[in-house]
């Protein structure tokens, strides 16, 4: 029996009624981000992304240089973290566990 708190996801094959997406990537940057935060309210997700140089010991201050943020309501941010627990479990199952 289905645990009663758990989604249900339900997969269905696209039809020729479905609209198609088309990604539009002619004003997509890239940045590289070592270091992320997440913060959130009721009404959105905050995803900060940035970047720092290596922590050494005895260090009494990191500083992490921010790039970009990331804002979504939590519904987006829902749907990010099942893409990402995907692509994670694809990747472990191609390279091996990641520890942490």
């Amino acid at each position: 029996m289905a645990n009663e708190n758990e989604p249900i996801i339900t997969r269905r094959e696209p039809t020729d009624e479905d609209p198609k997406v088309v990604w539009d990537d002619s004003q997509m940057q890239t940045t590289f981000a070592n270091v992320c935060n997440v913060l959130g309210t009721r009404e959105e997700i905050m995803i900060l992304f940035g970047s720092n140089q290596a922590w050494q010991v005895g260090q009494k201050e990191v500083k992490v240089n921010l790039s970009n943020r990331m804002v979504m309501n939590p519904y987006a941010a829902k749907r990010l973290q099942m893409m990402l627990d995907m692509a994670l479990r694809q990747y472990e199952d191609r390279f091996g566990a990641l520890k942490l």
